[in-house]
């Protein structure tokens, strides 16, 4: 009998240990050897060092490109730096976040909310480790609030480009006289009669102050190509010489005037895709009025119609994408914008996609 209870008791014992030698450490470290890491910066060929100040600059993309300066702190002039402690989990996850160091109206606030929307896109941060094993780690998070007096204009490589006017360019014989002039001056290229290519290009022109104008950029939403391209290119430039500049404090300053050429094929066999495109532009467009109303339901249900008939029509991804985005779909609006982002090769997204895609 003392045998059977000896066996039992050290059976006991050895459960109790293996327990206690399996439970997991739930110590929060300040330091450790290595130190958790914001994601996206995994290189393996990198250093462990390179590895961490492509995380630090990573990090402070997120936070600031996120973070909205409180519009009491802005009308009460409140500026400082907010510092904010947060746990990174074993599992990368983001927990116990908490202000060590507030800034007044609303800003520590504003930079808790930035950081929680890294658990809300389901990013997962490197976790730090201690003896090659990953434990919690504090993080200290010093998120700099600085009113700054905006300027009228921004830089555009060499150009100064005004966002600030008195008045804007316009087209010296007016709206409609542009509309004609394009009507007349863009010519659809014969390469893209066979396929029926149809779809809009946006180009954004600048306007200098002597009535020149240069192109700053063109964008194309179906990704029709070089003739295409040229063509647009072409009748925009022939409105050189052709603009009322824009004006501000009382002087004449370069601005940009944005503008879009349509192309449709003409040939008979191409006009049953011509009308589908029209069916679909007018869907998008009532979608997206129905969505930004309040009906998200009916809103996504006219983009879906509006994506199905052109699914490759980056407008239409695009404003489905964002729809999705603000529903906080993260995966749906990843497919939407990525795609919508190589046909029609911008880079507007790029900052959101690096977080919402994984």
């Amino acid at each position: 009998m003392r045998i059977s209870l000896l066996i039992i008791a050290l059976s006991l014992f050895s459960i109790v240990s293996a327990s206690a030698q399996t439970k997991a450490d739930t110590t929060i470290y300040a330091v450790v050897d290595e130190m958790p890491r914001f994601p996206g910066c995994e290189n393996p060929d990198s250093s462990l060092e390179a590895r961490q100040r492509c995380s630090q600059q990573r990090l402070l993309e997120f936070v600031y490109g996120n973070i909205e300066y409180p519009l009491e702190a802005r009308q009460k002039g409140h500026e400082g730096t907010a510092v904010i402690a947060f746990v990174v989990e074993p599992d990368g996850s983001i927990s116990n976040t908490t202000i060590v160091k507030n800034v007044e109206g609303g800003c520590g606030d504003e930079a808790v909310r930035a950081v929680g929307l890294m658990n809300e896109a389901g990013l997962k941060w490197v976790p730090g480790k201690k003896a090659g094993k990953p434990v919690r780690v504090k993080f200290n998070l010093p998120v700099k609030f600085k009113l700054e007096e905006a300027k009228p204009y921004i830089m555009m490589g060499y150009d100064t480009v005004y966002t600030e006017l008195d008045t804007p360019p316009a087209f010296k014989a007016g709206d409609q006289a542009l509309a004609d002039y394009l009507g007349k001056a863009v010519k659809y290229p014969a390469s893209g009669v066979d396929s029926c290519l149809l779809g809009e290009i946006d180009i954004q022109l600048l306007v200098y102050p002597n009535g020149d104008v240069r192109i700053l950029n063109m964008t194309d939403y179906n990704d029709m190509g070089y003739d295409f391209w040229f063509q647009a290119a072409f009748a925009a430039a022939g409105t050189m010489g052709k603009w009322e500049a824009a004006s501000f404090d009382g002087r004449k300053v370069s601005s940009a005037y944005d503008m879009t050429i349509t192309f449709a094929p003409a040939a008979a066999s191409c006009q049953t895709r011509v009308a589908s495109y029209a069916k679909a532009k007018k869907l998008a467009e009532e979608g997206e009025q129905l969505y930004n109303a309040g009906d998200q339901e009916g809103g996504m249900a006219k983009l879906n119609e509006a994506v199905a008939l052109f699914p490759d029509n980056a407008a239409f991804l695009f404003m489905r994408g964002q729809a999705y985005l603000n529903q906080n779909k993260f995966s749906e609006a990843c497919m939407d914008l990525f795609k919508g982002r190589q046909i029609a090769m911008v880079t507007w997204f790029d900052n959101i996609l690096r977080v919402i895609c994984k």
